[in-house]
């Protein structure tokens, strides 16, 4: 895997989990490209064929020192950190695999510009001809960083209707902007008279938080209208409109079906009604204050719960649990 934004190395993948991991980028993909005018190319096709002296030959083409100044390789390497050799090797296949399929043009992220001009060299050098790149701007995540699994901060193209109109209500309002122009098909003038209207609210703080408010919700609407459907999104925009502005519980919680004793650990509660993937992800959310029961805060992971039929437990804004005691 690339490196180029990490700050260690990364698993190796086995072919199967690679192919399982495909299914779930294609499926992704597919509500923003028409794959009936793409073609798939697995570079295995044409990598897993180089001898070793066609690799030799092609390593001959980059220099290390360029590799090894990289911000983040840079960081490793001061820091007495392992940087594989075969790390070095990532640029030279991207730029072998543009080289073998001819290209004109290279579309990526800015993180990608150093791999991308890697096969813009050895077009260069092996067929004497320009090719060219365009390097897109990052969509941030919620909290202004880069979007990451591991921060909680990134907006999933194949989350729910509901969840993903939340996060988009959730993201910083300094993003907005950026998210109309990268994240919705709404035209540039439109989105310039949406950034001069918010330069006019600047003066009054309540105008201000009212229009960035409703500015929001009709950011997450389209957004939600183009990934999955107009109907969806308006019972999204409902649903977060009751449930985190106005404070009502949603009408259809999910019942769990509670089997154990009477009296259980936040932590374990979280993990048996599946609110939480593990316990230190339990134990995160409720010293964060995200975790209440029937109303009341959980201040504690070691805290001792009473359980009860109707009991009806909140993780965070978005996630609740209503118990069914057999």
């Amino acid at each position: 895997g690339d490196t180029s934004d990490k700050d260690t190395e990364r698993p190796v993948l086995t072919p199967v989990e690679i192919q399982e991991n495909f299914k779930t980028y294609k499926k992704q993909a597919e509500k923003i490209l028409d794959f009936s005018e793409i073609k798939i190319k697995q570079n295995s096709e044409w990598l897993n064929k180089l001898s070793f002296p066609e690799i030799i030959k092609l390593a001959q083409q980059f220099s290390f020192g360029d590799f090894g100044s990289r911000e983040l390789i840079r960081k490793r390497l001061d820091a007495g950190k392992h940087v594989g050799m075969h790390e070095s090797l990532y640029p030279a296949m991207q730029g072998y695999d543009s080289y073998f399929l001819d290209t004109d043009i290279q579309i990526g992220g800015t993180d990608q510009t150093f791999n991308m001009q890697a096969g813009r060299t050895l077009q260069k050098n092996w067929r004497n001809k320009k090719s060219f790149i365009i390097a897109t701007e990052f969509l941030m995540g919620t909290d202004g960083r880069k979007m990451s699994k591991s921060w909680g901060n990134a907006i999933w193209i194949d989350d729910n209707p509901t969840d993903m109109f939340a996060k988009i209500m959730a993201i910083q309002d300094d993003l907005i902007i950026q998210y109309f122009v990268l994240g919705t098909n709404v035209d540039i003038k439109k989105v310039e008279e949406i950034k001069n209207m918010y330069m006019i609210s600047n003066s009054d703080r309540m105008k201000k938080s009212y229009v960035q408010m409703e500015t929001k919700k009709e950011l997450a609407k389209i957004i939600v209208s183009e990934l999955h459907s107009n109907k969806d999104a308006v019972s999204a925009k409902e649903n977060f409109e009751k449930t985190i502005q106005k404070q009502e519980l949603p009408e259809d919680i999910p019942v769990y079906q509670y089997i154990g004793t009477q009296s259980i650990g936040a932590t374990d509660l979280l993990v048996k009604t599946k609110l939480a993937s593990s316990r230190s992800e339990a134990k995160r959310v409720i010293e964060q204050g995200g975790v209440s029961v029937d109303n009341k805060v959980i201040t504690s992971s070691n805290e001792q719960i009473k359980i009860k039929s109707g009991n009806v437990i909140k993780v965070g804004k978005r996630k609740f649990v209503r118990i069914r005691m057999s």
